[in-house]
């Protein structure tokens, strides 16, 4: 009898079922070593649930790790636009679907439901990249009539998670932006952005680009848990002192803020990043949309049972008695006395800190519209 009888279980679901009915059972430890997700449910877009269950058989024992496993697609756009006002940036670009940092608290994972993938564990080894992007990117910017305005980059999956290594779409994009002197904001936890320091630093010099460097935590054992295969706190600190010290405008994210876990580390983390050299800093508190809700409260329970219901009471408090609320300008810094507190306190520790004195616009009026690599040249 085949063991793959056992380990699953399928049930239909109903049309009137919400999210709050897909949560996921645990995935075995060994399976999922060194992932932020610690279950996998079926994308609220699939007409069946299928859930893992124990059969008294053994079967699970034949189950191998999670892998990471890389997908190439090739859209027909690059540029992503949005029209949000409580964010600074109407344009972006995402040279990957999904993210192997795992990070437990990524906003983004319930994205790979459109792709008929789990927003768990599929999220993080799962991946999509898309290694057409830099040419896409140079046939958009040349397209008449485009309005140059700053490009934002990291602020869906990280442009420098660990297959960027292999994949190196992120500095292809950059190779496109320098030559035609387009403005880029760049959001990413990992160190391997320094890779990209020679163009970095050239974009600098001309007011082209700022680097955001998301510090959630200065604690290596909160880090390991939530966040497993993103930069360590210490190397994300040295990528601000080097990029600040090739002149590299560049700013810290504490983000998110999570109430009783990384909150009280707000201080020391901006003190941190100003004495590395950010000029800048942001913060946003934990949003749990969607699937991230479940995977959120199941890293919880595993990682921090302690303290598990008061985290997640403080963040009800901060949202009418919800888990989340997506209302424009509320969801990322919440409402209430406590969300009061955190910007309060996060104001006045950056301005302790020397950091937002002023914010840095970057310089759109040097955009040349690229020549596509085999368009036909002009007479005159």
């Amino acid at each position: 009898m085949s063991s793959l009888r056992h380990r699953f279980a399928a049930s239909r679901i109903a049309p009137a079922q919400t999210v709050e009915d897909f949560v996921g059972v645990q995935i075995d430890p060994e399976r999922r070593r060194g992932r932020g997700a610690g279950i996998n449910p079926s994308g609220r877009f699939e007409p069946t649930q299928t859930t893992a269950f124990d059969d008294g058989w053994g079967s699970a024992d034949d189950l191998p790790p999670f892998k990471t496993e890389v997908q190439e697609e090739k859209p027909r756009r690059i540029i992503t636009t949005n029209q949000s006002p409580d964010i600074s940036f109407d344009r972006s670009i995402n040279p990957y679907r999904g993210c192997e940092h795992g990070c437990a608290y990524c906003f983004a994972r319930p994205t790979h439901a459109y792709m008929g993938l789990s927003p768990g564990l599929d999220f993080e080894t799962r991946l999509f990249a898309k290694p057409n992007a830099a040419k896409l990117l140079e046939r958009e910017l040349a397209k008449p009539g485009y309005q140059p305005k700053t490009m934002a980059i990291g602020t869906n999956t990280d442009p420098y998670q660990p297959i960027e290594k292999r994949y190196r779409i992120m500095r292809e994009i950059l190779e496109v932006l320098d030559a035609a002197n387009h403005p880029v904001g760049i959001v990413t936890k990992s160190a391997l952005v320094l890779r990209d320091i020679d163009i970095l630093s050239r974009m600098a010099a001309r007011n082209l680009v700022k680097v955001a460097l998301s510090v959630t935590t200065l604690d290596r054992k909160l880090a390991r848990a939530m966040e497993p295969r993103a930069a360590t706190p210490e190397r994300r600190l040295a990528a601000l002192r080097l990029l600040s010290e090739a002149g590299v405008p560049t700013t810290v994210m504490v983000a998110p803020i999570i109430p009783a876990l990384n909150e009280p580390e707000i201080e020391r983390i901006l003190d941190a990043a100003s004495v590395a050299g950010a000029r800048e800093a942001g913060y946003v508190l934990l949003r749990l949309p969607l699937e991230v809700r479940d995977v959120f409260k199941d890293f919880l329970e595993r990682a921090y049972p302690d303290r598990a219901k008061h985290v997640l009471s403080v963040i009800r408090s901060m949202h009418g008695g919800k888990d989340y609320d997506s209302t424009w300008h509320h969801r990322q810094r919440g409402d209430g006395p406590y969300a009061w507190q955190i910007g309060r306190r996060f104001e006045l520790a950056a301005r302790r800190a020397g950091l937002n004195r002023e914010k840095r616009s970057l310089d759109k009026t040097q955009f040349r519209s690229p020549q596509p690599t085999g368009a036909q040249l002009s007479l005159l």
